[in-house]
C-alpha cells in the first residue's frame, strides 16, 4: 500500500541552485554591459555572457568573439553529520560552469595575432567575470538563504572544447567548479516552510537563457 499521500512536484534544490546560478550570471552580465556603456567603454559587449544550462556543446553555433557559458550539475554527496533520515538532507553539490572563448587569427600591417592565444584570453576574461559575480558578497548564499548555506569555488581548469564548425575558429574552455552546501527535503516529512523560493528561466529554442523571472518569497 502506498504511503506517500502528496504528489511529488516542483524541483529539487540542486535544480533550483543550477538555475539560480544561471539567473545570477544573466542578470549581472546585462548589468555589467549597462555599466560599461554608461562608463564610455569602447566595447561594452566584452562584458556580455551567453548563458546556457545543461547543454552538451552550446558553443557549436558560435564563431565570433562571444563568450559562452554553460552551467551544469555534476555530483552531490550527503553530509551525514548535518542530516537526518526524516526531515532534511544536507548536500554538498558540485556545479560546473564552463566558459568558452572564441577567436580567429588575424594579420594586418601591425603583425599577426594568433587566434588560439586570443581565444585563451577571452576564456580567461569570461571565467574572471563568472568568479567575480558568483563570489561577490551580495551572493554569499546565492540569494537562497537558508536553503543554501555556503558556496565556494573548488577549482578552475582549462580544457579544449570539440568544435563541429569552421576549422579556422579557435576555441578555449575554462571550467570553474563551484561547491554549494544546500538542503534537500522529501515528502516523508512535512517540514514547516521557512521561505518559499522559485526561479524561472526563459530559453530560446537552442537553450540560450535570455530572460529571468523571479517570484517574491515571504516568511510565514
Amino acid at each position: 500500500m502506498a504511503k506517500i499521500t502528496t504528489l511529488i512536484q516542483g524541483k529539487d534544490t540542486f535544480e533550483m541552485v543550477r538555475d539560480k546560478i544561471a539567473a545570477i550570471l544573466v542578470t549581472e552580465s546585462a548589468n555589467q554591459v549597462a555599466l560599461a556603456t554608461s562608463s564610455g567603454e569602447p566595447d561594452p559587449q566584452q562584458w556580455a555572457l551567453k548563458v546556457y544550462t545543461e547543454r552538451a556543446a552550446p558553443w557549436d553555433n558560435y564563431t565570433t568573439g562571444d563568450i559562452i557559458v554553460n552551467v551544469w550539475f555534476d555530483t552531490a554527496n550527503v553530509d551525514t553529520s548535518a542530516s537526518n533520515t526524516v526531515q532534511e538532507q544536507t548536500m554538498r553539490g558540485t556545479f560546473n560552469i564552463d566558459v568558452i572563448g572564441f577567436a580567429r587569427s588575424k594579420s594586418n600591417g601591425a603583425g599577426h595575432t594568433p587566434g588560439d592565444m586570443q581565444a585563451a584570453f577571452n576564456a580567461a576574461r569570461g571565467v574572471r567575470f563568472v568568479r567575480n559575480i558568483l563570489m561577490a558578497g551580495q551572493y554569499t548564499y546565492l540569494d537562497m538563504r537558508p536553503i543554501v548555506g555556503q558556496r565556494m569555488p573548488t577549482s578552475i581548469s582549462s580544457f579544449q572544447p570539440q568544435l563541429n564548425t569552421n576549422d579556422h575558429v579557435n576555441a578555449v574552455g575554462a571550467r570553474m567548479s563551484l561547491d554549494v552546501r544546500y538542503s534537500e527535503f522529501s515528502p516523508q516529512y512535512e517540514p514547516v516552510d521557512i521561505e518559499q523560493l522559485s526561479v524561472e528561466l526563459q530559453r530560446a529554442e537552442d537553450g540560450l537563457v535570455y530572460a529571468v523571472v523571479e517570484y517574491d518569497y515571504t516568511n510565514p
